[in-house]
Order: C-alpha cells, then sequence, then structure tokens
C-alpha cells in the first residue's frame, strides 16, 4: 500500500495517522489498526534505537484504569505478578490468566497510588482484554475503566532518549529508575506521565499525552526537533519487532497465547504463586508438578538461512519436534535468530536442531536469551 492509498475505513487511527502518512511511512494493517510498519527503512531505525535515539507511535495500545478501595485486591486476582510490592510510581511487567494458566495478554500494572492501578494492555486485544478485567472485577469493591482512547502514548527509546526528553521537560529524568514513573511538565503540558518503559530492550520512556490530534502532533514534531542533534529517527512497528526479539520480550499469538501456559512461555520469573490465589494458579501448580513438555528458547541459526515466524522445527534425526514463534535477522547483532518452542529434552543451550526453511532443513544451535542485553546506563 502507497503512503497516499486510501486506508480501509473499518481500520481504526491513532491521532497521528494523517502525520504517518505525510512522513511516507509504510502503513500495514496491525491488530485492526492502520499503523507504520516503517518510515527509512527497518534496519536505519532498529539501529537508531540500539545505537542513539528512536521514535514510536504506540497509541494503539490499550489502558484499563482499576480504581476503588479494593483495586489492590481486584489487580492481585486478575494478574500473576505481585501487585503488593508495587510503591507509588512504580511498575511491573505480568499477565493475565485464563483459569489454565495460559494468557489473556500480558501487561504493564502501574501504581498511581493505593487505590488506584493504570494496566496498559495489547492493541490486538484491547476489547478482549477490557470485558475480561471488568467481569473478572466486578466481585470487588472498586470499578474498571476503559482511558485507552484518553491518550496518545510515544514511546521516547534508545541511550540518548534521556538527552532528547530532558530538553523537553522540567523533570529530572535520572533518578527515574527502569520500571518507574513520575508526573512533569512535557512540551508544555502539565501532568503528563513520564515512564521508563518500553519494548525496545534500550533504555527510553513512555509519555501519555492527550489524544486530539492537534496535541499529539506538535509534541510529535517537538520531540523529532530536540532529537536531531542526537540522530532520532520515527521508527515503525517492523524495528520494534526485531528489537523486542532480540531482547526476548514475548509477543502476544507469538510466544504467548491462550493455549500457552506460563512455565512454557519461561515467564516464570513474573508469576508470584506465593502471594495468595490468583486466576490460573490452580492449574499451574498441577502443570509445574506433571513437568514441562516443551520450553521456550532462542534459535541462532548455524546455516544459510532464516527462521521464521511458523517454520517447523526438526531434530538433527529428522523429528518433527516444535516450531518458531518469532524470527528474522538481529540487525544490530548480525545474525539470524529466532524463539522457538521445542521439547524440554532438546532445550539445553549448545542442542543442533534443523528448521525447515521452504524445503530445505537448515542447521540452527540453541543459544543463550536474552539475545541482546543493554549495556547498564550510569546513574
Amino acid at each position: 500500500m502507497s503512503p497516499t492509498a486510501e486506508v480501509n475505513t473499518t481500520l481504526r487511527k491513532t491521532a497521528l495517522n494523517a502525520v504517518h502518512r505525510q512522513m511516507g511511512a509504510k502503513m500495514v494493517d496491525f491488530g485492526g489498526w492502520d499503523m507504520p510498519v516503517e518510515y527509512s527503512g527497518l534496519i536505519a531505525e532498529h539501529m537508531a534505537v540500539r545505537t542513539a535515539v528512536g521514535i514510536f507511535d504506540v497509541s494503539h495500545m490499550g489502558d484499563i484504569l482499576i480504581r476503588g478501595p479494593q483495586a489492590l485486591d481486584a489487580v492481585q486476582h486478575i494478574s500473576m505478578n505481585d501487585a503488593g510490592k508495587l510503591q507509588r510510581g512504580q511498575a511491573h511487567y505480568s499477565a493475565l490468566l485464563y483459569p489454565e494458566g495460559t494468557f489473556v495478554d500480558d501487561v504493564i500494572v502501574h501504581k498511581l497510588g493505593d487505590n488506584d492501578y493504570l494496566l496498559v494492555i495489547n492493541a490486538g486485544t484491547r476489547e478482549k482484554d477490557v470485558n475480561w478485567v471488568r467481569k473478572n472485577v466486578s466481585a470487588f469493591r472498586c470499578h474498571s475503566d476503559n482511558l485507552s482512547d484518553y491518550y496518545t502514548q510515544l514511546a521516547i527509546q534508545g541511550p540518548k532518549a534521556v538527552n532528547v526528553l530532558g530538553k523537553l521537560t522540567n523533570v529530572d529524568l535520572a533518578p527515574i529508575k527502569n520500571y518507574w514513573f513520575t508526573y512533569g511538565t512535557v512540551c508544555g503540558l502539565s501532568n503528563t506521565m513520564i515512564a521508563r518503559t518500553g519494548y525496545t530492550g534500550e533504555d527510553g520512556f513512555e509519555i501519555y499525552i492527550p489524544s486530539d490530534e492537534a496535541t499529539s502532533t506538535r509534541v510529535w514534531n517537538e520531540v523529532l526537533e530536540a532529537g536531531a542533534e542526537f540522530g532520532i529517527l520515527p521508527c515503525g512497528l517492523g524495528a520494534r519487532n526485531t528489537l523486542r526479539l532480540e531482547s526476548k520480550m514475548a509477543l502476544y499469538e507469538h510466544e504467548i497465547s491462550d493455549a500457552i501456559n506460563v512455565w512454557e512461555a519461561d515467564l516464570g520469573r513474573y508469576c508470584k504463586m506465593e502471594k495468595g490465589d490468583f486466576i490460573g494458579r490452580a492449574e499451574l501448580e498441577k502443570a509445574k508438578a506433571e513437568g514441562l513438555k516443551r520450553v521456550l528458547v532462542g534459535l541462532e541459526m548455524i546455516e544459510r538461512g532464516i527462521g521464521r515466524d511458523g517454520y517447523k522445527v526438526f531434530s538433527e534425526s529428522g523429528e518433527e519436534i516444535g516450531y518458531i514463534t518469532s524470527g528474522s535477522p538481529a540487525p544490530f547483532l548480525k545474525k539470524n535468530i529466532a524463539l522457538a518452542y521445542v521439547p524440554l529434552s532438546d532445550s539445553q543451550i549448545g542442542t543442533v536442531v534443523l528448521v525447515e526453511v521452504r524445503s530445505q532443513k537448515v542447521k540452527a544451535q540453541v543459544v543463550p536469551t536474552p539475545f541482546y542485553k543493554r549495556p547498564k546506563r550510569q546513574a
């Protein structure tokens, strides 16, 4: 589709849709949203985030506010991490689970106050998540509000993100730790939420501003102007995907789904069984006792070929044993990498497997993950 082509009217648009098209972005249907997949090219955008700074429009993500005297109890009931340990101004990675211990969605939970929690959810599952949360918190003295359309959410990501945002805010960004947030003035907008979060495996921030087109456009342009000296690039979903893959960050309907449980997805470190009962806990306890049959591993191609999403994985002897959930060239690492589900017996580091690339079986090796880990930032 060309940047000027008519967009299907059934696709949803963020407040920055016209800006993306004016900038010549290649647009795609992503979970029912008309979103930019790339501007100047996936590799350039990926490298900008790893070495300098990039900006993403992530306003298609959803936001659910849970508020009331039993808000914490409700969040504890519907999510697997221990929200009771969060301090005001702190966030953590978690997930909403079905009773089977499989995924409704993965989420970021922010503690706004003792009775206020904000859940940031994925775009493709927005309506499902909103309805699921509303149903499952109804027994608690709290209410859930869908605030998804209230905000334009911008992700400023990369080692120079702090330099860019620092020019636009009255907040001292240095003390904000990873997965913490605060409020301040950004681009003249007071009481803006500034979170040190992101989906790239890189340092950076996500800011939440009013979702009207004029404000969103002004802030987007001011961020680009402030970042020009640092080499900022507008980035699309293509780079977002390769960045999160290098960092082994899960994507719904790839690494996680309603058919995959927490242990299989290698996300047990975020699942706090000791906190008490929550939806899915009983089945997870049972699954742990029975033992894993498959697990998510990292693969690096050791022969020429790229393992793509959905490709079959075979043992060296030729037996089909699993499948790739996400795979592509890794622009920063300059390797062909993938995540795949394989039996526990084939998950050891160094195990050689075969990936069916078109009609050829290409060798790959199980390697440690994440494939990329960012250098620690200076305090």
